[in-house]
């Protein structure tokens, strides 16, 4: 195992004591926010674990090796690589013939940190079907239905086709749990008019569910729905609006596939002044929190 996933001293010792850890994702650091924003909001993540009392592990590839846990330095080097690559699953067996760093996706960072043991992932948004295009899906579904891991986001990518999204995680029966929310949150915004499975209240509510998909030999993952706070939101007809205008320019553009993502988040903040930015901001960080408090409960389940 620490020969293929390099595991820093202070991870492998909280792993082995059964410290709450709570996984983070590296791909926003190199193709989510720009230069300095990327270290800042991954430092404020990591920052927001701790102050709930969890530690923190940021999963990323460095010079061709999975890596589970960045030191300060560390994130501060990959922030800065303008070359990283963007390391989707497929991108894994590659690494260490490409060298160099990479951003973890979703799906690569819930396999990494179930590889190594942490139970626990927060992220900002899923990705899911994209629109106007079904045939287009994130390798992040077919990760929540097979890695048995408790992922807290916002909700699916607001600029994704959420009915179809919602449709494949019921198809391979994910549960789409609501954090305080009787609705599947648009990531922006706090509503997206798709009822959640099950809506609860607290992190022990979500150990207990985890604890029993575990009793019960299931091996899909827990897609904890945490909307953005309140005071952070960007109206949905708002957010739909811009959306709108950002898909139009894209297809105008021809930009497609891996690149479609990156180019309609930015347009996005363009189109909002910001707003949606700061949106984006509050909700990883809000997930940070929730994902140290549920890492906490499934300690104490155990």
């Amino acid at each position: 195992m620490n020969q293929t996933i390099r595991i820093p001293p202070a991870i492998a010792q909280g792993l082995a004591h059964g410290a709450p850890l709570v996984a983070l994702e590296s791909a926003l650091i190199t193709h989510g926010f720009a230069p300095p924003s990327n270290l800042e909001i991954a430092r404020q993540m990591e920052e927001a674990v701790r102050e709930q009392h969890a530690q923190p592990v940021t999963v990323a590839v460095l010079d061709g090796t999975p890596q589970a846990g960045l030191s300060d330095e560390e994130l501060n080097r990959l922030a800065s690589d303008r070359t990283a690559h963007k390391v989707s699953l497929r991108d894994l067996p590659l690494a260490s013939l490409r060298g160099g760093n990479g951003g973890a996706t979703v799906a690569t960072t819930m396999y990494l940190a179930h590889r190594v043991g942490i139970p626990v992932f927060a992220t900002g948004g899923i990705g899911g079907v994209h629109r106007g295009h079904p045939e287009d899906i994130s390798a992040d579904l077919p990760a929540l239905a097979s890695i048995p891991i408790v992922v807290v986001c916002a909700g699916a990518k607001a600029i994704l086709d959420l009915p179809r999204t919602l449709e494949y995680l019921e198809t391979h029966g994910v549960p789409v749990i609501g954090y305080g929310s009787d609705e599947f949150p648009a990531f922006y915004s706090r509503r997206s008019g798709r009822q959640v499975d099950v809506r609860v209240e607290t992190p022990e509510e979500v150990a207990q569910i985890a604890r029993q998909r575990t009793e019960l030999g299931l091996s899909t993952a827990l897609l904890v729905c945490a909307p953005v706070p309140p005071a952070d939101e960007l109206p949905a007809d708002e957010a739909e609006a811009a959306i709108a205008q950002a898909i139009a320019e894209a297809e105008r553009r021809g930009i497609k596939g891996k690149e479609l993502t990156p180019f309609l988040l930015a347009q996005l903040v363009q189109q909002t002044g910001g707003r949606a930015r700061q949106a984006n901001k509050a909700l990883l960080l809000n997930n940070a929190r929730t994902a140290a408090h549920i890492a906490r409960a499934i300690v104490k389940e155990s």
